[in-house]
């Protein structure tokens, strides 16, 4: 696996930590934590998603299949959902602790670009995009409830084709997103400054939008989808490229994210981001 940039080891690890500092940093805006030892579990206060248990920041010793079971007792009487989320090479042992205790995993390339990356060429919206317009979206302005609800019709149609989700089935989701809370919640993130959204817009709706969490000089680039019906017209690059932009402009000097297949990645490819590790998703089996 090739470091960010070629950089030697000793820069890959430097960027592991920061990686690894920023994933136990940005959940505390929204969660209260649980000790368990070698792993700590994230509980949301108040509404959105749930969050997730990860290794304790700094801990390099043994992870056990027994140490997983009890943070998924603990899950199951809170009534969220039994999710793990590390770094396989930050944390190694907690793959096989994940396995024995009965979750399966998930890999996703870990990509990233470092403070010194030099700037990306990043893309406009495709020429044949007559009628878009891509852009950062505020916390009043009318697309941000349908800039939340494309991702979540992407995620539920994962990979690269096209799809057969369209705008009816946007505005369904929008309306949905527009009655459960998460707009308001959005909206106080944006004026806190914990979270960016960004999003290609066509006729008052989001075709495709994505988000970058700052903290500090380091933030993550997550939830970039593109409506299953409009793939392959270059949107989720375009979205991607702005939030880098924008990242950039607010002082992260480290920006990163997690692809969801090896086709996600090359798209990011094109944007400068290299991967360097592996980041790993444990869950129950499906239909479990």
């Amino acid at each position: 696996m090739r470091p960010v940039n070629s950089a030697n080891h000793d820069d890959r690890r430097e960027l592991l930590a920061r990686i690894e500092q920023y994933y136990d940093a940005v959940p505390r805006s929204g969660a209260r934590t649980e000790d368990f030892g070698p792993l700590t579990l994230f509980v949301r206060e108040g509404r959105g998603w749930p969050f997730y248990a990860r290794p304790a920041l700094g801990w390099s010793g043994a992870v056990s299949a027994g140490d997983v079971a009890r943070v998924r007792a603990r899950q199951r009487e809170l009534g969220i959902p039994e999710s793990f989320e590390w770094v396989a090479e930050t944390t190694p042992a907690l793959r096989a602790a994940a396995e024995e205790a009965g979750l399966t995993v998930h890999e996703h390339p870990l990509m990233a670009l470092g403070p010194d990356a030099p700037p990306p060429a990043l893309p406009a919206l495709p020429e044949s995009a007559d009628g878009l317009e891509l852009r950062i979206v505020g916390p009043e302005d009318p697309v941000l409830p349908s800039a939340l609800a494309v991702p979540r019709l992407a995620f539920a149609d994962p990979g690269t084709r096209t799809g057969a989700a369209g705008t009816a089935e946007l505005h369904e989701a929008t309306r949905a997103a527009a009655a459960d809370g998460s707009v308001e919640q959005m909206a106080a993130r944006i004026r806190a400054g914990l979270t960016r959204v960004a999003a290609a817009v066509e006729d008052g709706s989001a075709l495709c939008s994505g988000q970058h969490q700052p903290v500090g000089p380091v933030s993550e680039i997550v939830a970039v989808g593109t409506l299953p019906a409009a793939r392959r017209r270059g949107l989720g690059q375009a979205v991607t490229g702005a939030l880098l932009a924008d990242a950039r402009s607010r002082g992260a000097g480290t920006v990163f994210l997690s692809a969801g297949d090896e086709d996600v990645a090359r798209i990011y490819g094109r944007l400068g981001f290299r991967r360097v590790a592996t980041a790993l998703i444990a869950e129950p089996p499906a239909g479990k």
